[in-house]
């Protein structure tokens, strides 16, 4: 039997290769949009891809099985009674498909969807029994996936759903059977992820925390208290595997635009992208424009920021850049990208066009203006488990989604200054404030940690 697990950086996505070389056939398991990883094993290895399963339909990225069944003529398929609008092969409990010596069989494990499969996989040219098991959402390392997605009505149902699933039918298995997950840390779809892309089912009932609760009574309890923030790119998301994602473009069109034609399509409404560092950001930008640098973590803050439906330009440093950029969009379904600037930010400012500065002020200037008593509103953006860590005294707590979704009374006439761990949120913050109308922000360099480690005093 042939498997591989497929890590997609910065969503936390894996998805998988299961197959029989002997046979020559292959299945992709929970296929991330752009393809190319799956055809190449296909070559490489000499199975042609035969199916496509889907554990669910994703809320944090846009699944592969359209473009895979548009490339190879591959089957999807999905649990039976899975929302989507386009044709698939309809699985159930029990259900099993054979491909050479690897044998999956079909799991009903609802809790993070109504929907959702896990597969048993077993290789017979070792034993007749599963080896592993596929868990999707259901299950991941460290953690559980969160029953709240599909709305406040069905939290409930939900909930007792991720029970049954995991305190009853997964319980039937024994510890030795390895889990492969399909998300990991990085990812929206849970809490507290480890950054281990597998484990075993004996490992998870002894140390994974929601394995650990005496009753059904205390699960519902601590499954009823808050989730990570929702981006707004996960309805979008749902909505696009739902109907079935639009095929990709199989050769991308270079769009460089100059500083007139990039101008023009702001003025139409196009939202900016920035994608520089902090630093370079700071220096000179596109008036409006927000601040997303690349990090691995890039598409999960684009969805928690940027209306997916929005009009996209980016400015990079590259043309490779660009292309990067656009990969990670495309996988969580924003495909209205209309170009970047070609030459970068320096040929914005040859043009004479207007730019905005950011200001970035150190730890050290920043604990010289607090000892001489200069007014500022300190804003940390972090979330509430990393405050309970320790802070800057005299900071008020705003998370980052908080400000987003404009729940907060900071006036724009204020003087504010905004941290987070390092200093990536906090910027990301800072321009969104800007774009809206704040004109006296300031992040701090470094965030928390440059603050601590110059020994400056915390909370």
């Amino acid at each position: 039997m042939f498997f591989k697990q497929i890590v997609t950086p910065g969503l936390g996505c894996f998805s998988y290769v299961i197959g029989c070389p002997g046979a020559r056939e292959m299945v992709v398991v929970d296929p991330k949009r752009d393809v190319q990883d799956y055809l190449d094993i296909s070559r490489d290895q000499g199975m042609r891809i035969s199916h496509v399963i889907d554990t669910h339909v994703h809320a944090d990225h846009v699944s592969g099985n359209q473009e895979l069944a548009s490339r190879v003529g591959c089957d999807i398929m999905m649990y039976a009674t899975s929302p989507v609008e386009f044709p698939f092969t309809k699985l159930s409990e029990g259900d099993t498909l054979e491909i050479g010596n690897a044998r999956l069989e079909v799991l009903h494990t609802p809790g993070h969807t109504p929907d959702a499969l896990s597969l048993l996989v077993t290789d017979k040219s070792r034993g007749d029994e599963p080896w592993m098991i596929l868990t999707g959402d259901v299950l991941f390392v460290g953690d559980i996936g969160r029953p709240d997605l599909v709305g406040e009505a069905k939290l409930d149902e939900q909930i007792d759903n991720l029970y049954n699933s995991l305190y009853g039918k997964l319980a039937k298995y024994p510890d030795y059977l390895e889990v492969f997950p399909a998300h990991g840390m990085g990812s929206l779809c849970g809490k507290g992820m480890s950054s281990k892309p597998s484990s075993t089912l004996g490992f998870e009932r002894r140390h994974n925390p929601m394995l650990g609760f005496p009753d059904r009574k205390a699960f519902h309890h601590a499954m009823s208290q808050d989730f990570p923030a929702r981006p707004k790119s996960f309805t979008h998301i749902i909505g696009t595997n739902a109907h079935g994602a639009p095929l990709l473009e199989r050769c991308p069109l270079d769009r460089a635009m100059e500083p007139a034609q990039f101008e023009s399509r702001i003025l139409d409404g196009a939202v900016v992208v920035d994608v520089r560092d902090a630093a370079a950001f700071s220096g000179f930008h596109i008036p409006g424009s927000l601040n997303i640098g690349f990090e691995p973590s890039l598409a999960n803050w684009v969805g928690m920021v940027v209306d997916p439906k929005s009009d996209l330009l980016l400015v990079v440093d590259s043309k490779e850049d660009y292309d990067r950029m656009t990969t990670e969009l495309h996988r969580i379904g924003y495909d209205n990208i209309h170009g970047y600037l070609t030459g970068g930010i320096m040929a914005w400012v040859y043009s004479g066009r207007p730019v905005d500065r950011l200001s970035q002020i150190t730890a050290q200037l920043f604990k010289g203006m607090m000892d001489d008593g200069e007014a500022k509103s300190i804003v940390d953006v972090r979330t509430p488990a990393e405050v309970q860590g320790g802070g800057i005294p005299g900071a008020v707590h705003i998370p980052l989604a908080d400000i987003l979704e404009g729940k907060h009374d900071l006036p724009e006439d204020g003087s504010h200054v905004l941290y987070c761990a390092t200093g990536y949120r906090s910027n990301i913050a800072a321009s969104y404030l800007q774009r809206h109308g704040f004109w006296n922000v300031q992040a701090l360099a470094g965030g928390f940690l440059a603050w601590s480690r110059a020994g400056y005093p915390t909370k």
